[in-house]
């Protein structure tokens, strides 16, 4: 069973840095996405931040993040980080990490939540002054 567990959220002012963890569990099939989603609100959905395909060397990243987040993996394959630098009160939400085998047609790891299956419950960032 495939099993995602996120960590690391929590409060920081305006211009500071989080660093935030996923887990992953319950398959070897090293061809899987995995990819960072923020849900800034229950009325507002989910938006795709980073992904990351574990034999890759970087990462793509949505333009409202880049350059200011960064996504790694480790030598398991299974834990991927998300970096976050310069926190603006607008990165306020809950972070999700997701995992697909759908590939973009550039063979690149999607942005689009339609395309992941596998999702876990998410840590909460918040960022105010």
């Amino acid at each position: 069973q495939v099993r995602l567990v996120e960590s690391g959220g929590d409060s920081v002012q305006p211009g500071g840095a989080l660093r935030l963890s996923c887990v992953a569990s319950g398959y070897n099939n090293p061809n899987r996405c995995v990819a960072w989603f923020r849900r800034r609100s229950i009325q507002k959905g989910r938006e795709g931040l980073a992904s990351l395909h574990p034999g890759a060397t970087t990462a793509s990243y949505d333009a409202s993040v880049k350059g200011r987040f960064t996504m790694s993996t480790d030598n398991t394959k299974m834990k991927f980080e998300l970096q976050m630098n310069n926190l603006e009160p607008g990165d306020t939400g809950l972070y999700l990490c997701a995992t697909t085998l759908v590939r973009d047609v550039d063979g690149s790891c999607p942005l689009d939540v339609s395309r992941y299956l596998y999702w876990g419950q998410g840590t909460q960032v918040n960022v105010s002054s």
